[in-house]
């Protein structure tokens, strides 16, 4: 039996891919979703997942729906598998895929909350047109400090040390950029996104899923979660949706979450979803390792784990 601590954790959106429920276990309940998938958002998600291209899965519509089936279906076939791990975090749309595994809210309930999250701020992106940029080799209170006096701009992702998003009007982040490079940024570059996510600019949308959550039921987690606003473990239904209610317009504070993760000694974080994303991303903190699902023998990572 392993004696490092494991925890799941849960990308977001850019992890999607072409084909990337075609290695996701087989769960009948799985298919089951894919279709209410398409009822509830109007979309040909199931083509898609197959064999759509990566424009179409830029779609806010269908990478959010669709990245939250691959989340909970693996993460779902680790703990049916034996996993026990001590927490669950997920990063951006993949918490509400960590909140379906902790057993807070129901995958159903999970997916209708994600197409309506997924419509909503698609919905905000169109009305107010928005960028966002990753800025390599500058700490979060460096960037903080450089755009200070840039309008329209804000930090939105701090994903790891040394690798920041920053989100706003194009005009805040073309400005921007000139400020970080000038104080210190090693490179800014510019997102393929269709929004300013996790910004100001999403008020309408954060307003709006505000109110679907107030109508949801939340039960208490079987798993603690640390969530993106505020990385600090929690069972609590209600505090859980408190700390939900601002995720679409606040920082995600993922740099934290890992450091939060590793407080305890040394943990194994199971990437659970497409990609190897947050593999990467915690590749410079001490006493941290990963496996990312997509790209390990099932059976060999569960041996490793449990």
């Amino acid at each position: 039996m392993s004696d490092t601590r494991t925890a799941l954790v849960f990308p977001g959106q850019g992890s999607q891919h072409p084909g990337m429920l075609t290695n996701v276990p087989e769960l009948d309940s799985l298919d089951r979703l894919l279709d209410a998938a398409e009822a509830l958002s109007g979309l040909d998600l199931r083509r898609i997942a197959v064999a759509g291209s990566p424009d179409d899965l830029a779609d806010t519509r269908v990478a959010q729906p669709l990245l939250f089936l691959a989340d909970w279906a693996w993460g779902f076939t680790l703990l049916e598998s034996g996993v026990s791990p001590v927490a669950v975090a997920g990063h951006s749309l993949g918490e509400l895929a960590a909140l379906a595994v902790a057993d807070v809210i129901s995958p159903e309930a999970g997916l209708e909350l994600v197409v309506e999250r997924s419509k909503l701020m698609a919905a905000a992106a169109s009305a107010n047109p928005g960028a966002m940029a990753a800025v390599l080799g500058m700490d979060a209170d460096a960037i903080r400090d450089a755009i200070a006096d840039q309008p329209n701009v804000w930090i939105a992702n701090d994903n790891s040390p040394g690798q920041v998003v920053v989100s706003g009007t194009s005009d805040g982040i073309a400005a921007a950029t000139g400020a970080l490079l000038e104080a210190g940024a090693r490179k800014v570059i510019e997102l393929a996104v269709s929004g300013a996510f996790h910004s100001p600019i999403m008020d309408a949308a954060g307003a709006a899923f505000a109110d679907l959550l107030a109508g949801a039921e939340f039960d208490d987690a079987e798993i603690p979660v640390i969530q993106n606003t505020e990385p600090e473990p929690t069972t609590s239904g209600e505090v859980i949706r408190e700390r939900l209610i601002g995720q679409i317009t606040s920082p995600v504070r993922w740099t934290e979450t890992m450091y939060r993760l590793a407080i305890g000694g040394p943990i194994t974080l199971v990437e659970c979803g497409p990609g190897k994303v947050l593999s990467g991303l915690a590749k410079h903190i001490d006493g941290i390792t990963t496996f990312a699902v997509e790209y390990a023998d099932l059976e060999a990572l569960v041996e490793e784990v449990t």
